[in-house]
């Protein structure tokens, strides 16, 4: 794939010693579909056919922030550049959001972490519900003084800002990594799944559980946009998987999109759908962590602007608890309803599982690790969900089990 380089230096690398690879599908994993722009390779984690289907500007900036998503390769090379082209998002009135991390892995281990500098910035108005995308130039994330040796490399890319992928260079050659032959974990879910605001995107729950647990992950977790989309449950179905897993309800209750009478159909609709692709393969449905907010108060959720006025973004509940007598959801109908349906299925689908998400974050972890803007978990936050995840799904009595034989 690449040209051979010049001699080496001993120090950073001279121009002339650099070897540019082009950046191919082979060379990423956890994508579902790479895009070659003008401005670089921008990898999706929904098909072209998905992103076709719905014109939402959320769902598009989430599928296009790859979350999960890394570069691998084989290389002796002991310092790599790769330039991209960042869009971060901002909140008008609020604190800037951190810039987004690679995390560079050798062989299997933590090695290096960047940020790349400038890209476009994506403001959005709060008070309005408008935005505006103001264009920046490119940057480098650099990693130099590694081994001198053959190994593994692994960049993962920034949870929390799309990415475009412009050139990638080392002072060695490139050669695409052969697959690891672990199971691959396949997971959907809200911003909690996404990333939030965990430290990196290698400590991301989902990210740490496959760690754990010893997977491969493709994490189609989309911030605001765990929907019930049909679209969503046909990339499910037609992506290759070991094991599956899918959590349900908080974007279901904070953006107020449906009633109880459309959310039963929905789901069977949406297991039916991956059960099409993935006929026996070990499911595990997964309910709302605790959000007290939306406990037993309906959506939708709403910025609360006395916090923004303090430079603080937080939410507050703006539905009536009245009217879940009308069908309106909250996170403990949601249980309810997901506990039964999921009981109900698992008589004819004995590979069908379930785990209430307060196993996972609950009423005593509230108390220890509350979440900052009442709706998303911190870094901490993410590392106990990892761990627990990885414990009970993956443990010995779990239903991801088979994944550590």
């Amino acid at each position: 794939m690449s040209s051979q380089p010049a001699p080496r230096s001993a120090t950073t690398p001279r121009v002339s010693d650099w070897i540019t690879t082009p950046v191919t599908a082979d060379l990423l994993r956890g994508a579902l579909d790479v895009e070659h722009t003008e401005q670089g390779v921008l990898p999706h984690r929904l098909p072209a056919r998905a992103r076709a289907q719905c014109a939402d500007a959320l769902l598009a900036m989430a599928e296009a922030q790859p979350s999960g998503v890394r570069l691998v390769f084989r290389t002796r090379a002991t310092a790599i550049e790769l330039d991209a082209l960042r869009t971060k998002n901002a909140y008008r009135g609020a604190p800037p959001r951190p810039d987004g991390v690679y995390d560079l892995f050798v062989d299997g281990q933590l090695t290096g972490q960047a940020s790349v500098t400038g890209g476009n910035v994506a403001m959005v108005d709060l008070t309005t519900g408008t935005a505006e995308t103001r264009p920046g130039p490119p940057g480098t994330a650099r990693f130099t003084g590694l081994p001198d040796r053959v190994k593994d490399v692994e960049i993962w890319l920034p949870y929390n800002e799309i990415t475009r992928l412009i050139a990638l260079r080392t002072d060695a050659p490139v050669e695409p990594l052969p697959e690891s032959g672990r199971k691959k974990w396949l997971h959907h879910g809200s911003s909690f799944s996404h990333g939030s605001d965990a430290a990196s995107p290698s400590t991301t729950w989902p990210a740490l559980a496959a760690s754990l647990g010893g997977v491969e992950l493709t994490n189609l977790g989309l911030s605001g946009s765990a929907l019930l989309d049909p679209f969503t449950a046909r990339a499910l179905r037609d992506t290759p998987a070991d094991l599956i897993s899918v959590k349900i309800g908080i974007n279901l209750v904070n953006s107020d999109l449906m009633r109880l009478r459309a959310f039963v159909p929905a789901v069977h609709g949406f297991l039916d759908t991956i059960r099409e692709g993935h006929p026996t393969t070990p499911l595990l449905v997964v309910s709302p962590l605790l959000c007290p907010i939306h406990e037993d108060t309906p959506g939708p959720s709403a910025p609360d602007f006395s916090s923004l006025s303090e430079g603080k973004l937080q939410f507050k509940a703006a539905g009536d608890p009245a009217e879940r007598a009308a069908g309106k959801l909250t996170l403990n109908v949601i249980r309810d309803e997901l506990a039964r349906l999921v009981k109900q299925r698992a008589a004819d689908d004995p590979h069908l599982y379930y785990l209430d998400g307060r196993a996972l974050y609950g009423e005593a972890d509230f108390a220890e690790l509350p979440l900052p803007d009442q709706i998303h978990p911190d870094a901490a936050t993410h590392r106990r969900i990892g761990e627990r995840f990885a414990a009970l799904a993956f443990g010995t009595d779990g239903p991801f089990a088979a994944a550590r034989a």
